[in-house]
């Protein structure tokens, strides 16, 4: 082998790799090249060798792509959050586009003609920047023994210190450091992950964009907190100056706390105890109004989540007359958009709590026509199905069956029997969700392959500066 572990080399990067790294070859050996932008020459030293080709770092930028551009954050390269954000915005854009048709292209076996017909634009946004209104910080130590918190550095679980993400809502950082100054003064400590000692692990804050509410939980290595009250004094005292969308004042109105004493990668517990104010926050989407618990799913983007459903209402070309189910339902957002022009729509999801959140925010929103099931989508699915035969030919089995079945499932994808009903059902349409392009593809190829085309995909982007794209597909059975 003609390289090894810490040689320096000159490379020019041609391409992009589906985590954001740069690739280029010297000598006729690839290397996959953290931190370098398409079109850079670096110099860059080797991490790691494999037989034909190696990983490496930027030591420095010989000369910049013009796609290069100065990241907002000082962090980037050591957080494992941000992939891509030395790279021109509309640059990512092309990026997350080429990894959804080469996902289809590869995983999927779609053809090329095929994938260039139905495939629209990656919709962008106008400030890819604060946009999340949600984030998990975990706390613990430096070097020196000083209480920290911020975000974990790439494939590791060192602590940057760092209470200011380019991503994250503004008031984040004054939660934080409240958070932390109450930490110190009441001699709370933070949890180590190496001895399972200590108290405090993450700090979850959620804002509601519209609504201006904002949700604080500390995760917990125990049942309660000390001087808990000094907490939440110091948070009611934190000067919010920024407002809403709505225009309305951003205040605090729920503190909690999350008991989670397993030794495990998990961040939320299951049991939530309030400390002060609601036990949930409100917000506005799509002209409707949802109450998101600590551990409800809620899309990060509310402003570009609006766009993807919208696209999936879309899709879903609803006249009013028809039955929806709505597959990973969460606390009812898709579910409820589409209530609105189908004739009953049923969710399925299989957190509790938000299935008592999506019902609530039925309630809310004086929505009649949608029904919410807890359990797997697997298991709760083939049970209405055999429901369907055996009801037969009445009034019962036209109203469960699915016209379209929507599915915004996790990253890992649908549930292979829960693919299976779904063929077996037959719904005229399927309105497929994903914010992993990979598999994604390989679902939409078993559906296909069962009977359906895919008509229409595009991706929205919900997290600039990451790799990670959202994609909304269409569907449509092939007999129908």
């Amino acid at each position: 082998m003609k390289y090894k572990k810490n040689d320096i080399v000159t490379v020019t990067i041609e391409d992009i790799g589906n985590d954001g790294e740069g690739i280029g070859k010297t000598d006729g050996y690839t290397l996959f090249v953290k931190d370098a932008v398409i079109g850079d020459v670096v110099e860059a030293r080797i991490t790691k060798c494999k037989k034909n080709y190696g990983y490496a770092r930027v030591e420095k930028v010989v000369t910049p792509s013009s796609f290069r551009v100065e990241p907002k954050c000082s962090f980037h390269k050591r957080c494992g959050g941000c992939q891509i954000q030395a790279m021109r915005y509309d640059r990512q854009l092309v990026f997350k586009q080429d990894k959804i048709r080469n996902n289809l292209l590869r995983i999927g076996g779609f053809p090329a003609a095929l994938i260039d017909t139905v495939i629209e634009p990656v919709v962008g946004m106008e400030e890819p920047w604060h946009y999340r209104n949600k984030a998990q910080f975990p706390v613990g130590y430096d070097k020196e023994g000083n209480l920290i918190t911020g975000f974990y550095a790439g494939r590791t679980h060192d602590i940057i210190a760092n209470t200011d993400c380019a991503l994250g809502a503004p008031e984040n950082q004054l939660i934080l450091e409240a958070v932390l100054s109450y930490m110190r003064d009441n001699h709370v400590t933070a949890y180590r992950e190496d001895t399972g000692e200590g108290l405090v692990r993450h700090v979850l804050i959620r804002t509601g964009f519209w609504s201006g509410e904002i949700m604080v939980c500390l995760v917990v290595n125990g049942t309660k907190l000390p001087a808990a009250e000094k907490l939440t004094k110091n948070l009611l005292a934190i000067p919010l100056t920024d407002t809403a969308e709505s225009g309305a004042n951003k205040k605090i109105t729920s503190i909690s706390l999350s008991v989670n004493t397993e030794k495990t990668n998990v961040i939320m517990g299951k049991d939530i105890c309030v400390l002060w104010g609601k036990g949930c926050i409100q917000d506005t989407l799509c002209g409707l109004t949802f109450s998101i618990s600590p551990l409800s799913f809620y899309q990060v983007n509310p402003v570009q989540t609006e766009k993807l459903y919208g696209l999936a209402l879309e899709y879903a070309n609803l006249t009013g007359k028809e039955t929806v189910w709505d597959l990973y339902c969460g606390i009812g957002t898709i579910s409820l958009c589409m209530a609105k022009k189908a004739r009953q729509v049923y969710g399925v999801e299989v957190v509790p709590q938000a299935i008592e959140d999506a019902r609530e925010n039925a309630r809310v929103n004086q929505i009649a026509n949608v029904e919410f099931y807890e359990g797997k989508a697997e298991e709760v699915l083939p049970a209405f199905y055999e429901r369907l035969g055996q009801a037969g030919e009445d009034e019962n089995a036209d109203k469960l069956h699915p016209d379209v079945i929507v599915v915004d499932p996790p990253r890992k994808g649908c549930d292979e029997k829960c693919l299976e009903t779904m063929l077996r059902m037959r719904p005229e349409r399927i309105v497929y969700v994903s914010c992993d392009s990979a598999t994604l593809a390989r679902d939409l190829k078993v559906l296909c392959e069962g009977g359906y085309e895919l008509k229409k995909v595009r991706g929205v982007d919900q997290f600039g500066g990451t790799v990670h794209v959202e994609v909304a597909c269409c569907l449509q059975r092939k007999d129908s």
